[in-house]
């Protein structure tokens, strides 16, 4: 039988169990999945600890985990376009993708071209998926615009500020060391500001002269989200994708008006990603821009699906930059 890490309580990652899973036979519609590997997302974390967060998670006992990259092995009844064989990647619940194989909805798989391998897949498909949306649809990034990026030495930070300079725009990233600056940098991270010795909302006014930047992809949450909406231009985005320091304060619709008439939103993968076409347009947007170069895949930490629980206090102690892949037969 495969193996999987499987958590029986909510809690640290000392939660963990390498233990036998039954998969069994893919249902209609549905894929079993033999997975090369598994992407690790800061959002793993929340569902672990049990934070609130808007997807879905099962009941316990439950395996983590929705960004994946393997091998289909049968496909169910109804299936189309997908054949054993087929490489796929996947980006979206349910969960299940800590584990050596797996059952996934064919429609929310797609098909990987030659050239981008599983372990770069696993680094990109959640984060560059995400960073499609946050860049082309929340706010179309054009060229000349200013963005802030939060947490611009993270998996899905070095994603956008790649992207982000690769569409134009110049680019302001926030860091926690030297270290990180200097790989947001290399990333096309035109400004970065580590938080110890810089302010953030300072070097966004000089750099626009005053006005503000077109929008903030904000990761951080409560530290960071009202000095965030200090560096916005009237008309500016917020879009809050993640809240690594916790929850933001609630903030008065009427305080948006006051500020500029600031869009604030909660963009999240499963709205953007609902509809396949979506999905398929936005996976090929990804691939195009990872096969010409412009994204760079930083597989940055390797660890065996065995170990899920270090990759996990890894990344809750910001040791690591860019993406952590799990691979499940190591």
């Amino acid at each position: 039988m495969p193996m999987a890490a499987v958590i029986h309580e909510k809690g640290t990652p000392d939660v963990f169990r390498w233990e036998e899973v039954e998969v069994g036979a893919p249902g209609e519609g549905e894929v079993r999945i033999r997975n090369e590997a598994v992407g690790v997302n800061y959002v793993d974390t929340y569902h672990r600890r049990g934070m609130p967060h808007p997807w879905p998670v099962p009941p316990l006992p439950l395996v983590l985990g929705f960004e994946g990259a393997g091998i289909v092995t049968e496909v169910g009844e109804g299936v189309e376009g997908l054949s054993p064989g087929d490489r796929v990647g996947y980006a979206m619940p349910p969960h299940g993708a800590y584990s050596q194989e797996r059952i996934y909805p064919a429609e929310k798989a797609v098909k990987v071209p030659d050239g981008i391998d599983a372990r770069a897949v696993a680094a990109t498909m959640l984060k560059g998926l995400t960073a499609q949306y946050l860049l082309r649809r929340t706010y179309r990034v054009e060229p000349g615009d200013v963005i802030l990026v939060h947490a611009a030495a993270g998996g899905m930070g070095l994603i956008l500020c790649q992207w982000g300079r690769h569409l134009g725009a110049t680019v302001i990233g926030t860091v926690s060391t030297e270290e990180k600056a200097e790989q947001a940098r290399a990333a096309g991270c035109d400004h970065a500001v580590v938080h110890d010795e810089g302010d953030f909302v300072a070097t966004v006014k000089e750099v626009t002269n005053g006005e503000g930047c077109a929008v903030v992809y904000e990761s951080i949450g409560k530290d960071t989200f009202r000095r965030s909406m200090d560096c916005l231009r009237p008309l500016g985005m917020m879009a809050s994708y993640g809240h690594a320091s916790g929850a933001p304060d609630p903030v008065d619709v009427i305080e948006l008006g006051a500020r500029g008439s600031l869009f604030l939103t909660r963009p999240a993968i499963m709205h953007y990603m609902a509809r396949r076409e979506d999905l398929v347009a936005g996976a090929e947007e990804l691939f195009d821009v990872v096969l010409n170069g412009a994204v760079e895949p930083a597989v940055n930490h390797l660890y065996p699906l065995s170990e899920a629980a270090e990759a996990h206090r890894a990344i809750e102690a910001r040791r690591t930059t860019g993406a952590t892949v799990l691979l499940p037969f190591e």
